[in-house]
C-alpha cells in the first residue's frame, strides 16, 4: 500500500476537525484508537455499569453480520444519547463506528474537539454556514468505506419536551444516494437522567433496537419509525395529544 503523504497541500489544509478521518488520514489512526480504548474501558466498565444502566432491548451481533453498512437512527432528548449508543454496541465494531455531531458544539473548543475526535470518532455537521459540504462528506464517507456504522439524529437537535419531531430530509439523502439500510433505535430515560444543562444522574435507560428499513423518501422512514415506535410507546409523539410519560 503506498504511504499516505502528510505533507500535501489538500492534508494540510484540511480543518482540524476532519483529519481524523479515514478518507483523510489513510491509515489506522493508532493515537486514536488508544484514546478510544481508554474511553470505551471508562464507558462500558465504569460509568454504565455502576453509575448510569442501559437495559438494551434486542442485539447488534446478527445485525453487524448482515449489515456491514448502516445508518442508525434514534430520537434524541439528551447529551447522554450518543455515549449511551455507542456503550451498547459491542467494542469490537468501534472500528467501523462514526458519530454525525454537532460542528457547533461537539467541535467548538480544543478540548471538545479532541474529545470528538478520538473518543467518538465524530464527524462534523455544520449546522449553519456549509450544511452542504458536511453532507457531501458524509455521503462520500458512506461510498468510500466497506463497513461503517453511522449514528444520525434524524430530528436535527435535541428535542426540547421529549416528543419526537419531524425528521430532516437529510437521512433519506444519505440512505439512496448511497444505498445504505437505516437501523431505528428508540430510547427512554436519557432526558430524565441528563437535562438540558445538567450532568448525569444516575438510573437507567431503556435502548430498543428496532427493524432494518431499506432506502426510502423521508415519508416512508418517518411513518415507518413512527409505527414502530408506537408500539413500544403510544405517547412518543405530540399529535397523540397525550401527556409524555416516556420518562
Amino acid at each position: 500500500m503506498k504511504k499516505w503523504n502528510y505533507e500535501n497541500e489538500q492534508y494540510t489544509k484540511l480543518p482540524a476537525e476532519l483529519k481524523h478521518l479515514p478518507l483523510f488520514t489513510r491509515h489506522f489512526d493508532f493515537t486514536s484508537w488508544v484514546f478510544r480504548c481508554l474511553w470505551g474501558f471508562l464507558m462500558k466498565q465504569v460509568i454504565f455499569r455502576f453509575y448510569v444502566r442501559i437495559k438494551t432491548h434486542g442485539s447488534f451481533k446478527e445485525i453487524y453480520k448482515k449489515h456491514p453498512r448502516l445508518l442508525i437512527i434514534s430520537n434524541h432528548t439528551s447529551h447522554i444519547d450518543t455515549t449511551v449508543i455507542t456503550a451498547a454496541i459491542p467494542f469490537k465494531y468501534w472500528l467501523d463506528l462514526y458519530i454525525g455531531a454537532a460542528k457547533d458544539y461537539w467541535f467548538s473548543n480544543t478540548l471538545f474537539t479532541f474529545f470528538s475526535k478520538h473518543c467518538l470518532g465524530a464527524i462534523p455537521i455544520d449546522r449553519k454556514e456549509k450544511s452542504s459540504e458536511s453532507i457531501k462528506l458524509i455521503i462520500r464517507l458512506l461510498k468510500a468505506l466497506d463497513r461503517i456504522w453511522m449514528i444520525i439524529y434524524p430530528e436535527g437537535t435535541r428535542s426540547q419536551d421529549g416528543y419526537i419531531k419531524e425528521f430532516k430530509r437529510g437521512i433519506s439523502i444519505f440512505s439512496k444516494k448511497t444505498e445504505t439500510p437505516i437501523l431505528f433505535l428508540y430510547m427512554e430515560g436519557s432526558s430524565r437522567l441528563m437535562p438540558k444543562g445538567s450532568f448525569p444522574k444516575a438510573g437507567t435507560i431503556e435502548l430498543y433496537i428496532g427493524p432494518v428499513q431499506p432506502p426510502a423518501d423521508i415519508d416512508e422512514i418517518s411513518s415507518n419509525y413512527k409505527k414502530w415506535v408506537k408500539t413500544i410507546n403510544p405517547k412518543a409523539f405530540k399529535e397523540d395529544n397525550k401527556p409524555y410519560s416516556a420518562e
